[in-house]
């Protein structure tokens, strides 16, 4: 089974979990589990930043490219795409917790997979033109991750 083949089937697999979990998604039963759910969720978001620092330092010129690291970098990502659904299943929105999260993210449940979908799609993008080790196609693929963040903090975390 090819790469591609195999990326489709994680994508299609992941879709339907994101679809499925963000459905189950219930309000924090108290200010304590609020907190909690909250600390986790900004965990993952923390992760993805950590992981997607180097790859747009490495396409601005910054630092230089090196494909192995932008695919355990990409790996990392796509991995982290596939749990956002899980931290952020609780509804913190109800409680006076520290986030930069908006109660879009429970509103508009369908709207937020969508972008959770991008975010896995243009990983796996990433990860195939680490592979590649096209340097063009590897910057194209980092800013295709860029743009995905970039458009679901537009939508779903504060200013």
């Amino acid at each position: 089974m090819s790469f591609l083949k195999k990326s489709v089937l994680v994508l299609t697999i992941s879709t339907s979990l994101v679809v499925a979990t963000t459905s189950l998604a219930q309000p924090a039963s108290s200010e304590k589990h609020a907190i909690y759910a909250t600390e986790l969720r900004q965990s993952v978001f923390k992760l993805l930043g950590g992981n997607m620092g180097p790859l747009g330092a490495m396409a601005k010129g910054k630092i230089p490219l090196d494909a192995k690291v932008v695919e355990k970098n990409a790996i990392r990502i796509n991995q982290l795409s596939l749990m956002i659904a899980d931290y952020t299943r609780t509804d913190t929105s109800k409680f006076d917790v520290k986030t930069e999260a908006l109660a879009k993210i429970w509103q508009e449940p369908e709207h937020f997979s969508k972008n959770i979908d991008k975010l896995t799609v243009a990983s796996s993008t990433l990860i195939a033109a680490a592979k590649s080790n096209d340097e063009d196609a590897i910057k194209k693929a980092i800013g295709g991750v860029g743009k995905t963040c970039g458009g679901c903090h537009d939508d779903f975390k504060e200013d």
